[in-house]
């Protein structure tokens, strides 16, 4: 594997980050609603951490190369993003409460994360289908080795962005209850719309 497949792959890691989606709906919303940035990118991080896991012990070139498991994969990210963002824009509420909703601790919010990354669509198809097309098995490092790199580059450049994301949504907003509760529901519905959107592509065309 060369350096330039590394630079190259670690291009894409940057424009995923940088893309508005289900990530930073989550980051905002998480960070809005009282709760720790940290922990909510750190389940986001370990959320992709396990794909990239998964990826690397060979499923991923599997289930890339089979288009109902990706199917699959797509509808129950699909379904998860619908009813977490429904949940969100039902209880947007916390924002101006600096101790949060008591109802979610922080492990709650560690594992809303790895579901959400887990979860995502354009993660799946990203290190699924395309992280396998950066390794070059001709090349001496072992397959599973040069996955583990990209991957951890990967996931390296989310968590640093999302923590700034959510900082600055949190300094930013914080002081404004009324526009961070805006915020939140329109985070929500961004969850939703990109949830209802993967469903009727995926079963419906």
């Amino acid at each position: 594997m060369s350096v330039g497949s590394v630079l190259a792959f670690w291009v894409i890691a940057i424009l995923f980050a940088i893309v508005p989606g289900t990530d930073w709906a989550f980051t905002i919303s998480a960070a809005l609603r009282g709760h720790r940035v940290l922990t909510a990118v750190g389940g986001l991080a370990v959320g992709y951490a396990v794909l990239t896991g998964i990826v690397a012990a060979g499923v991923g070139a599997m289930v890339a190369g089979t288009p109902a498991a990706l199917t699959a994969l797509a509808v129950v990210g699909g379904v998860y993003l619908v009813w977490h963002g429904a949940m969100t824009i039902a209880r947007p509420s916390a924002v101006d409460t600096p101790a949060g909703d008591p109802a979610e601790t922080g492990w709650t919010i560690f594992v809303k994360g790895v579901a959400v990354s887990g979860l995502n669509p354009k993660g799946l198809l990203t290190l699924f289908a395309l992280l396998p097309q950066f390794t070059n098995p001709q090349k001496s490092w072992p397959l599973a080795c040069q996955i583990g790199v990209l991957g951890l580059a990967f996931v390296a450049t989310c968590a640093v962005f999302y923590l700034f994301l959510g900082s600055a949504a949190r300094t930013i907003l914080y002081t404004r209850p009324a526009v961070a509760r805006a915020i939140t529901r329109f985070s929500g519905a961004a969850m939703v719309a990109i949830g209802a959107t993967l469903l009727l592509d995926r079963l419906f065309t």
